[in-house]
């Protein structure tokens, strides 16, 4: 239902009809709609954090930077391939008394972030300053990025690069030691 454009703009009865049950029976695994949306969005944490370590894979013995890399096309993929899922994990519609699975989720996308940064400052490739600072700027620049390319608002590219590896490179000649 996400996927059908209209976000998360439906209701449980609705959920239940496409899902052949009854209309009481999505109230057994949640108490209101948005501890559902909250199970998504952790959900959505957890297939980008899979995501992301799938694209590690080919770049086990690869330099810090390209594994950077290889983690920042991979987390752009996710955006373009789930819209309505991205917009929702970063919502505030996430319900209160559930936010901590989906916190639980995210930190572990941070988790994975802040382990490419920390290999790279063990290897000298980068910077050696507080790495949970240079992957907060690296998660934001990626967060940035995806929502100005959804929003169809990066200029075009100019020198040949496109603006998101461009703006990639930029951010990972800052982080170089």
């Amino acid at each position: 239902m996400l996927r059908d454009g209209r976000g998360w703009q439906f209701t449980l009865r609705e959920v239940a009809r496409r899902a052949g049950v009854s209309h009481a029976a999505p109230y057994k695994h949640f108490p209101d709609k948005a501890a559902l949306l909250s199970e998504l969005a952790a959900r959505g944490y957890r297939h980008l954090q899979e995501d992301l370590i799938a694209a590690l894979a080919p770049e086990r013995r690869g330099s810090a930077r390209a594994r950077a890399i290889a983690v920042a096309k991979a987390y752009l993929d996710f955006g373009r391939g789930n819209p309505s899922l991205y917009e929702l994990m970063f919502s505030s519609e996430i319900d209160k008394s559930c936010e901590a699975s989906v916190r639980e989720a995210s930190s572990a996308v941070f988790a994975l972030i802040v382990d490419i940064l920390t290999r790279g400052q063990q290897a000298g490739e980068f910077k050696a300053v507080p790495v949970e600072g240079q992957a907060a700027a690296l998660w934001s620049l990626l967060h940035g990025l995806t929502v100005l390319e959804r929003g169809r608002r990066l200029p075009p590219s100019e020198g040949g690069l496109m603006p998101i590896d461009a703006t990639i490179a930029s951010l990972l000649q800052g982080l170089d030691a």
